[in-house]
């Protein structure tokens, strides 16, 4: 096979395909764990973890911390920690595959890379705090939440799309 050939990626998967087997994921992650599927609830152990390492007496200490890591409890002793371990190390290996992988900062053309970077972290901030703050993020509350009728998750579906589109109306500019 040429240089070429290897370096082509590969179509993106049919969306409705995708979005069935998503659905498949969803299903057996109920049957297997007894929940759904999540990933701000694992980041958070994460972090939790290494703030249990850095300052124990806090974690010790604050009620919200004490079911996860308080005393002799491991934060990674969840299954929603593996399952976000599976899937950064699924999407590398799809990616390898499909001849994705690369180093590019995805932008338009009227913003610098520097410019889209620091917009990227912010945006990771504050859907960082959105996820606590909504108990869950849109995996967790959209996905799962939705998948069982609850309304709460529904409301937070609504509230996605909509913040979505108000923000992309405002930023569309720098990516046209």
């Amino acid at each position: 096979m040429s240089e070429t050939a290897l370096k082509t990626a590969k179509p993106f998967a049919n969306p409705y395909v995708a979005g069935t087997l998503l659905g498949i994921v969803l299903f057996m992650a109920f049957l297997l764990t007894g929940s759904g599927l999540g990933a701000s609830g694992p980041i958070n152990r994460v972090l939790v973890f290494i703030e249990d390492i850095i300052a124990p007496q806090h974690v010790d200490t604050t009620p919200y911390l004490i079911p996860m890591a308080g005393g002799a409890t491991n934060p990674l002793d969840n299954a929603f920690v593996f399952l976000t371990i599976g899937i950064l190390i699924g999407g590398f290996v799809s990616g390898y595959f499909n001849n994705r992988l690369s180093f590019t900062t995805g932008k338009g053309p009227r913003i610098n890379n520097r410019t889209r970077w620091g917009m990227a972290f912010l945006g990771g901030i504050l859907m960082g705090y959105g996820a606590r703050f909504a108990r869950g993020c849109t995996s967790g509350q959209g996905l799962s939440g939705g998948a069982v009728l609850s309304v709460g998750s529904w409301v937070f579906l609504l509230a996605v799309f909509v913040g979505a589109y108000s923000v992309a109306h405002l930023l569309r500019k720098l990516w046209t």
